[in-house]
């Protein structure tokens, strides 16, 4: 049985459950996993932070206010720093591989959050998931195979396909009162036409923050399964969901659709160790198992990151009282935003967040064209969101905002953005 994270009620196609009773309770929080201080604004500049430090390179100006990278102003968990300080202090960083209880704090972590019982053979290395994505297009198409993505989405899908040589098809989402569906009959029709042979799906979805219902997952699965198209599911989103929705891994959906499916994972949204350099892909077919493990041995990848290891272990262990104390300060930052907008920003509406922890913000009606408004805001409100159009033609018109920052430096983004519309 799935066990439903902090009580939450599940959304479903035409229906509402009430949460199941959980199988394990959350471990006890101790004194100092109970301390987290999301309020505090640590200094991030000068440290080689991709978020804070890289304002010029991009052409922005250097004291701009970034709240564009999917990374959190979080500092780690306290037992995940603990880890890491124990591993320093052993002082030794030789090679290094996965060890027994590694695999296990996965595989309970996924039993657990999720309900989804991961093998440990299943469980492959990567340092990324977009590593993961190239080597799983490496793997299962050639040069030419057409491979569809639901635009707008995360740059990075784009790209993957173009510098891989294969035929880039787009399935644009439905966008209606500020909500994004799934075109069902264009995608089967791309599908069938376009010599599909993978599919990558972003669920949660970057950067609209859907949850994809199980309807939702299993008719894009069906079509995937009648047309042999393998399903590369990017599900590393898939711990952030705003209250009252519920992430359903893929792969769990049937044992039909778990052969066809490659779920790609990592501890670096949740808890914030992106620079940690620790993913996985999960594969229950042996056989596109055994492709993927061969792509992946074609880059040159072999051992993990040591440090990685130890903070993922520690995260899946011990991480969880800091991520529901998380969730709450997130849906807490969508709040807070939402209402500014509503007194202060005429012309600018978020988009329903369902998962992750970046809010889509339709600015179609704000008055200014996308250009304008992006060169308003780097160059007279110093702010760096994300401009739409980086996810695709779908994107023009919106931008995303990460809410994972401390209210203090929200509250300063939004104000920012207010005088904007001051004229």
């Amino acid at each position: 049985m799935a066990m439903i994270p902090r009580g939450r009620t599940i959304r479903m196609t035409g229906e509402v459950r009430q949460p199941q009773p959980q199988e394990q309770q959350p471990q006890a929080l101790s004194q100092q996993q109970a301390d987290a201080d999301f309020d505090a604004v640590p200094d991030r500049r000068h440290t080689g932070s991709l978020k804070y430090d890289s304002a010029k390179r991009h052409g922005y100006p250097e004291d701009v206010l970034p709240l564009w990278v999917a990374d959190m102003d979080f500092p780690a968990a306290p037992p995940i720093l603990d880890a890491l300080r124990q591993r320093v202090n052993h002082g030794v960083f030789g090679y290094a591989e996965p060890w027994d209880s590694y695999y296990q704090s996965i595989i309970d972590w996924w039993g657990a959050w999720h309900g989804y019982p991961v093998q440990r053979e299943w469980i492959l290395e990567s340092p990324g998931v977009v590593f993961s994505i190239n080597t799983a297009i490496k793997a299962f198409t050639r040069p030419g195979d057409g491979i569809i993505i639901q635009t707008p989405v995360y740059s990075p899908f784009y790209s993957s396909i173009r510098l891989n040589g294969r035929k880039l098809v787009l399935n644009p989402l439905t966008y209606s009162s500020r909500e994004y569906t799934v075109n069902f009959e264009d995608f089967q029709q791309k599908v069938q036409q376009e010599n599909v042979k993978l599919f990558i799906l972003c669920n949660p979805h970057n950067p609209t923050g859907r949850v994809w219902s199980q309807m939702e997952l299993q008719r894009l699965g069906n079509i995937c399964k009648r047309n042999g198209v393998i399903v590369v599911s990017d599900e590393i989103h898939c711990d952030i969901t705003a209250q009252g929705f519920t992430h359903r891994v893929f792969a769990g959906l049937a044992p039909e659709l778990e052969q066809i499916a490659v779920t790609l994972t990592s501890p670096s949204k949740t808890f914030n160790l992106s620079g940690l350099q620790i993913s996985h892909a999960f594969i229950a077919n042996e056989e596109l198992r055994q492709a993927w493990r061969s792509a992946r041995m074609a880059t040159g990848y072999e051992e993990p990151n040591v440090m990685g290891l130890a903070a993922c272990q520690a995260a899946y262990e011990k991480g969880r009282p800091w991520l529901e104390q998380l969730l709450k300060y997130i849906d807490d930052n969508e709040a807070y935003v939402k209402e500014f907008l509503r007194q202060y920003i005429h012309g600018v509406f978020p988009v329903q967040r369902e998962g992750t922890y970046l809010l889509w913000l339709d600015c179609w009606a704000c008055g200014f064209s996308s250009k304008e408004l992006n060169q308003r805001l780097a160059e007279k409100g110093k702010l760096w969101v994300y401009d739409g159009a980086a996810f695709g033609e779908d994107g023009e018109g919106f931008q995303r905002m990460n809410l994972a920052c401390s209210r203090e430096t929200l509250s300063d983004a939004l104000m920012r953005m207010s005088a904007l519309f001051t004229h």
